[in-house]
């Protein structure tokens, strides 16, 4: 199982690293497009209607992909101040109720990401020409890397592998 959850791992980090480029890029393409908009504006004295609308669809994808790796990685928001007292299999125990809640969490951002795109797929966005429903894709994608990342981070916990939360590892206290 441990080899299994290895090569699972290899692939995850493959998905992991592929959504951070595409973080990456988004943060900049972003940039990009604001600082044009400024420019035109203030120094051309005009606009360009697309590059809010975009930036703002580019935001989600971004914050959505990078929270992901963040769990991935271990560095979602926790409470850890307990995990100081009590055993290493209660630390392992509340590790896997933590990403449990997030991966349901994750659940919560598909389905409903999923209904709001579904609600918003007959509109069109003017600025861009495109369906309403691109301004929920980013939560969509993001909730099903949620919840990959944090079923990974559960299986390998279940079979003694590390994780790497801070202090999340198979060493007895």
């Amino acid at each position: 199982m441990q080899d299994t959850l290895k090569s699972v791992a290899l692939a995850t980090g493959l998905i992991a690293r592929f959504a951070l480029w595409v973080a990456g890029i988004g943060l900049v393409l972003m940039t990009v497009f604001i600082a044009a908009q400024v420019f035109w504006r203030y120094v051309l004295n005009d606009s360009i209607v697309w590059t809010e609308p975009a930036s703002v669809m580019i935001m989600g994808w971004f914050i959505f992909f990078g929270a992901a790796v963040g769990i991935r990685e271990g560095y979602h928001l926790s409470f850890d101040v307990l995990l100081y007292m009590v055993p290493h299999g209660v630390k392992m125990t509340f590790y896997t109720i933590s990403d449990l809640t997030v991966a349901g969490f994750g659940a919560g951002m598909i389905w409903f990401g999923s209904q709001l795109a579904a609600k918003t797929a007959g509109n069109q966005l003017p600025s861009l020409g495109i369906s309403g429903a691109f301004d929920f894709l980013p939560l969509v994608g993001g909730g099903v890397l949620i919840v990959l990342f944090s079923l990974e981070r559960v299986a390998r916990r279940a079979a003694g592998l590390p994780t790497a939360r801070f202090g999340d590892d198979p060493i007895e206290d």
